[in-house]
């Protein structure tokens, strides 16, 4: 065997070769340990064959008046310091991506063709004599060439490895690079691509995200802030502008409750005053739903409050009990002279923060419609009772006892102190059965 391997040393390199590759294949890739040991087990076998022929990586061959065992120890002389150069990278390289993870593997490229470019100019002064001094002269003249043709090419790399050193963001968060926002699909050497909210890869490169405002939407983990400006006429009381959205948010459950929501006016013009309404939700996934909400709420909680922006000749003669039963869904079906005499037999209660307006399993006797305030409807779970939602102006109580006699299913109790209409079962009988039905 050692007699075969000092005759044929070329044959068990290109044999050990050849099980690296097979072993690099049939391993998977998740099993990175032993991947690693069986790569550096071959380059030892391999520096080991070498040694047995008598050949060095770090001296000439030494058969000059051989062509043949001179071309073979030239061959497994420059083959051992790639193979070195290999096996080094890997090791860095492991022990990169496993502190780091995939945001490192720019750096663990570059890594990779310095350590490669090393063993060339290793390979070049030992194995072939040649004069090292002149070509590195001779590159360092043709890097100065290429640096300033691929100057912006440079730039963009160079501005990724800084990227990925200071990781402002990785793959799957969700930034906004100078104004383009979206999701991180894929950062290379050269750009970081983004998936827009519109389906589509918006691609950025390295040297502009390094030099623009990055803002990363995934930071902290736990919290995204959400934002909606409405305009309000500046006719309105600013007061009394804040007081309605600020129950708009008190009324948006899926507001994070530690961390403070906040109203506040963000510009002012002859016509309108922009009011801008400022929370926190849990997960980003929600944010468009959440936003719309807010919408909705708040364009409900100023017409409580008596912002118009303007009605019909009709609508203008309606009072508030008229309007809500025109917001109301279930009094669609109701022809406008029903609704104009039922809005008549309407009672006003007003009530207070923290005051139970429905109880859990009590039959309500009148159909309750909210005119301003917030309220919170908190269903039991066999143990306590659970918040479930939060209702504002528009929103009804009581069907369940209207309708079918049964009791409650849930406790009906304001945040905040406001207004309701009672509508009583036994009255407008014609306009009741014709909703009933």
């Amino acid at each position: 065997m050692f007699t075969f391997l000092q005759a044929h040393p070329l044959i068990c390199s290109v044999i050990l070769i050849l099980i690296d590759l097979a072993s690099w294949q049939l391993i998977g890739g998740m099993r990175h340990n032993l991947r690693l040991c069986v790569r550096i087990g071959i380059f030892v076998a391999f520096s080991w064959v070498m040694t047995a022929a008598g050949i060095s990586p770090l001296q000439p061959p030494l058969w000059p008046e051989d062509a043949i065992l001179n071309l073979m120890g030239t061959v497994l002389g420059i083959g051992w310091w790639l193979f070195a150069a290999r096996t080094v990278t890997i090791i860095l390289g492991y022990g990169l991506m496993s502190r780091a993870g995939h945001s490192a593997r720019l750096l663990y490229d570059l890594m990779g063709a310095v350590i490669f470019l090393i063993a060339i100019v290793g390979a070049a002064a030992y194995v072939l004599q040649l004069p090292v001094k002149g070509l590195l002269a001779t590159s360092g003249a043709m890097a100065i060439i290429v640096g300033l043709a691929l100057q912006s090419t440079l730039s963009d790399v160079f501005s990724g490895i800084v990227l990925n050193t200071t990781k402002p963001y990785q793959l799957n968060d969700r930034i906004s690079i100078d104004g383009t926002s979206g999701k991180v699909v894929e950062i290379d050497w050269r750009s970081t691509h983004l998936m827009t909210d519109m389906g589509g890869i918006a691609v950025v490169p390295n040297s502009v995200a390094a030099k623009a405002r990055i803002i990363n939407f995934s930071r902290p983990g736990d919290v995204n802030g959400i934002s909606v400006i409405i305009a309000v006429p500046s006719s309105v009381r600013p007061r009394r502008a804040i007081d309605a959205l600020e129950k708009t948010l008190r009324g948006t459950r899926a507001l994070l409750q530690t961390r403070s929501a906040k109203v506040s006016v963000k510009s002012s013009h002859l016509d309108y005053t922009e009011y801008e309404l400022k929370g926190f939700i849990a997960s980003a996934k929600s944010k468009n739903e959440v936003c719309n909400l807010m919408f909705d709420l708040a364009h409900r909680h100023l017409e409580a409050a008596g912002v118009s922006w303007g009605y019909g000749q009709e609508e203008q003669r309606w009072n508030r009990q008229r309007r809500l039963l025109e917001d109301v869904r279930i009094f669609r079906s109701l022809s406008n002279n029903e609704r104009d005499s039922l809005a008549e037999e309407m009672t006003p209660v007003d009530y207070q923060a923290d005051e139970v307006i429905l109880a859990f399993g009590e039959v309500a006797d009148c159909l309750m419609i909210i005119s301003t305030g917030v309220v919170s409807v908190s269903i039991h779970d066999g143990e306590k009772l659970v918040e479930a939602g939060r209702m504002g102006p528009g929103e009804v109580m009581g069907e369940e006892g209207i309708l079918a006699d049964k009791p409650s299913r849930g406790e009906f109790r304001s945040i905040t102190s406001g207004r309701l209409f009672r509508i009583e079962k036994p009255c407008s009988a014609t306009s009741w059965n014709t909703w009933a039905s």
